[in-house]
């Protein structure tokens, strides 16, 4: 048996385990860095992919194959194409016809719309590209502000451009320049030159009006020239200064300043004009202002003072520009009203910390929309819960957002009871789309609110008409009514509730007005006051009328319909005669069946024939003509007549359909189809042949047993020129049953036609369904018809062919 030795916890051990924690601390803090850096590199391409897409147009997928291609064209990495595009976003750019797209792309030549497939959102440069910018690149994803980038531009500067000192400066709306970020100079330095007012003699400012780099590699003659800075400014013997983005227009100017003199190298002075590009998508996402108020300790005196709910904000940015929050740089004492606070304790803190609840309210996005745009912003009015000496209390208020520097200033109108319900009494009024008068008949003078005016058109200038000057404002139609109706209330004290119209100015034109009054007696039963209100109702009057208009426009449409019904029942039964009784032709007993639709007002253009030829033949037809009315009854007669006549010629029965077909397709109207079961019955071989356009086959009963004919082939008369028909031949029996029919007997939408096809074979072979009666369609057509509200015409042909004993 081995064992080992135990090494008990100690101070032997305790260093490796430090080590060890360490190491794991430090591999999670680089991880943590890593993906923030990732995080920010991804936002970057995003937003720039993002402008891309909004400037050309195009899809996301084209717009990152964009900035693939120029990156490529350029030897950069996509990382400094996104920051460079983000640059020149809103740039002038000089030469007809350039747009902001144009100028992103200038120089990079046609952009290919074939996919670059492998390459990451931080593509490495190509191989012969400048290292440098491409670090600066990345480096430039970790900067949170516009002093945070001074520090990172220098120390990229300075190895490889020899830079001592680096300051930014931005263009205020005033014109002048302050200085918003520096590295290598001191703080002293720093705030003598902090606000640089727009006069000449200054780099600078020379250097955004012009929107051309200024060198200044000769010291003596550059001190003559230009107010230089430093403190003695021969501690910097050559400076450069450059617009970023380049051009005119551009808000920011960099300066870079060196110990040493001399001329910049033309790779010096390329490499700080790509820093500039570069720069300038990073200092864009700052916005025009980042640092705090230059003294804040000022303006919160200034705040103190003020007996209002306000505070100053100043927005705070992610790397990539998006932002995140605000931060309170003063408040007035009654802010902290809404969260229980003092204004100081306010001070320092961020917005939406304090006020959690208002980011998924209008509030916030109203907040960075004023940031985007400078357009101020006023609130309705809402419901917040207060807290009043540890009390909660429910106050209504109004919040008005006002772009200030960059910041915002946000200020809170608590309202008073009276006031809220003043604001009721106004959206009652504007809602209900009245206003309340009142007219003193001892004084004269009249009062109306604010939403009459607006009734009436009139200019709240003019101020109200006297109760005698209001039937002057009807239409002069209607004045006489409105003028007995308010005499009697002057004079004998009668409430008045009247209609009238009176014309306002365009475009409202003439309203129907209402107005409801009553008036008020002294101690003697005189009238002394008139008050009541005026209510707008063009809009219900409006809907009556249209409503009156459609009533009429439908009972002209009935009345339209059912002659045109009548008419078509009247043509219908002129050309479509029913026989009495029961048919013998050719040997056969037939009975015909029509029954018209019970829905609608239409009459369809269902038909049938039945008459014995001149050789002894027996001609059987049943046919259907889409749609309804005179012109379905006009077509139907067309195909009816026709039909018979060219069977009776000797025309064969697809020839017949040929014709029929063509005669359809050259009609008047066009559009007109007809389908059609056509049968001849030859008596002495006892055969029948028949043809069908687009119609449901015959059922044939025998036995007991019901099945339908297979169908010959067909088209739809109308349908089309190009179509064959052709012929089927069934030997008949005596006992035999064959039933002609239309659509209108089996279908029942929605459901399928099959349905209607199995329910019609199981009704005519049911036991007692063939009678041979006077009346032996009857019990058919009440197993198939019985309580259906039919949208459609009914005809069958039930023929028969008699026992050989009968």
């Amino acid at each position: 048996m081995t064992s080992e030795h135990a090494t008990p916890a100690g101070a032997d051990t305790a260093p490796d385990d430090l080590t060890t924690l360490a190491e794991v601390v430090a591999r999670q803090r680089a991880e943590m860095d890593r993906l923030r850096d990732l995080t920010a590199t991804t936002a970057v391409v995003e937003r720039a992919k993002g402008a891309e897409m909004a400037l050309r147009g195009c899809s996301a997928e084209e717009a990152r194959e964009a900035l693939v291609q120029r990156a490529r064209d350029r030897r950069r990495t996509l990382l400094e194409e996104c920051w460079v595009t983000l640059g020149a976003l809103g740039t002038p750019v000089s030469g007809p016809g350039l747009s902001p797209a144009s100028a992103v792309a200038a120089g990079g030549g046609p952009v290919p719309r074939s996919p670059v497939p492998g390459v990451p959102s931080a593509s490495p440069a190509p191989d012969d590209a400048p290292a440098a910018p491409a670090r600066l690149a990345r480096a430039l994803v970790r900067v949170g502000s516009p002093r945070e980038l001074a520090r990172c531009l220098l120390e990229h500067l300075a190895p490889e451009a020899g830079a001592d000192a680096v300051l930014l400066y931005t263009r205020l709306p005033s014109g002048a320049l302050e200085l918003v970020g520096h590295c290598g100079i001191d703080d002293a330095l720093a705030a003598q030159w902090r606000q640089v007012p727009p006069l000449g003699g200054l780099a600078a400012p020379d250097v955004l009006t012009t929107g051309e780099a200024r060198w200044l590699e000769e010291f003596d003659r550059d001190r003559e020239r230009y107010l230089l800075i430093g403190d003695p400014p021969e501690r910097w013997r050559s400076r450069a200064w450059l617009p970023v983005p380049a051009g005119k227009g551009a808000r920011y100017c960099l300066g870079v300043l060196r110990r040493d003199g001399g001329a910049f190298s033309p790779a010096d002075r390329e490499r700080l004009r790509a820093v500039a590009e570069l720069c300038a998508g990073r200092l864009r996402a700052f916005g025009t202002r980042q640092e705090p108020a230059a003294d804040a300790a000022a303006v919160q005196r200034v705040f103190d003072a003020l007996p209002v709910e306000a505070m100053l904000l100043t927005p705070l940015r992610s790397p990539s520009g998006e932002v995140r929050d605000c931060r309170i740089d003063a408040a007035t004492d009654r802010a902290g009203r809404v969260t229980g606070r003092t204004g100081a304790d306010l001070v320092g803190r961020r917005f939406l910390e304090c006020f959690p609840t208002l980011a998924g309210e209008p509030l916030w996005p109203a907040c960075l929309a004023t940031l985007a745009t400078g357009t101020p912003y006023e609130g309705e009015p809402f419901a917040h819960q207060d807290v009043v000496a540890g009390t909660a209390e429910l106050s209504t208020y109004s919040v008005r957002v006002t772009p200030l520097d960059g910041g915002l200033v946000l200020t809170w109108l608590r309202h008073s009871s009276s006031d809220r319900q003043e604001q009721r009494l106004a959206d009652l009024q504007r809602l209900g789309d009245l206003g309340w008068v009142n007219w003193n008949l001892v004084t004269g003078e009249a009062g109306w609110s604010a939403q009459v005016f607006a009734i009436f058109g009139r200019d709240r200038v003019l101020g109200p008409v006297r109760l005698a000057e209001v039937p002057a404002l009807a239409l002069p139609e209607d004045r006489p009514a409105l003028h007995r109706a308010l005499r009697g209330l002057r004079d004998d004290g009668r409430p008045c509730d009247v209609p009238f119209r009176a014309r306002v100015r365009a475009p409202a034109g003439v309203r129907h007005l209402r107005l409801v009054a009553e008036a008020a007696a002294d101690a003697d039963g005189t009238p002394v006051e008139v008050h009541g209100f005026v209510q707008d109702m063009t809009a219900r009057r409006q809907a009556e009328l249209a409503l009156v208009a459609s009533e009429r426009a439908m009972l002209t449409q009935h009345d339209v319909l059912r002659a045109e019904r009548t008419l078509a029942a009247q043509l219908q039964h002129a050309l479509l005669p029913l026989p009495e009784g029961r048919l013998r032709l050719a040997g056969l007993r037939v009975e015909v069946s029509y029954s018209p639709a019970q829905s609608g007002v239409h009459v369809g253009g269902d038909w049938f024939s039945a008459i014995e030829l001149p050789d002894g033949d027996a001609l059987l037809v049943v046919g259907d003509v889409a749609g309804h009315g005179v012109d379905a009854v006009a077509t139907m007669a067309q195909l009816r007549f026709t039909a018979k006549g060219m069977v009776i010629t000797g025309s064969s029965l697809t020839g017949a359909l040929t014709r029929l077909n063509a005669l359809l397709l050259h009609s008047r109207d066009a559009h007109a189809t007809a389908s059609m079961v056509l049968a001849r019955y030859q008596r002495a071989r006892h055969r029948l042949v028949w043809a069908q356009a687009g119609h449901l086959p015959p059922l044939l009963v025998r036995d007991g047993a019901a099945r339908f004919l297979d169908r010959p082939r067909g088209m739809l008369l109308g349908a089309t020129a190009a179509t064959r028909y052709g012929e089927a031949e069934c030997v008949l029996r005596p006992g035999d049953r064959l039933l002609l029919y239309t659509d209108g007997l089996i279908e029942r939408p929605p459901e399928n036609i099959d349905r209607g096809l199995e329910r019609l074979a199981r009704a005519a072979a049911a036991p007692g369904a063939d009678r041979p009666d006077a009346d032996s369609l009857r019990p058919l057509l009440d197993a198939l018809l019985d309580g259906e509200d039919r949208r459609d015409d009914v005809c069958v042909l039930d023929v028969r062919v008699p026992d050989e004993a009968a």
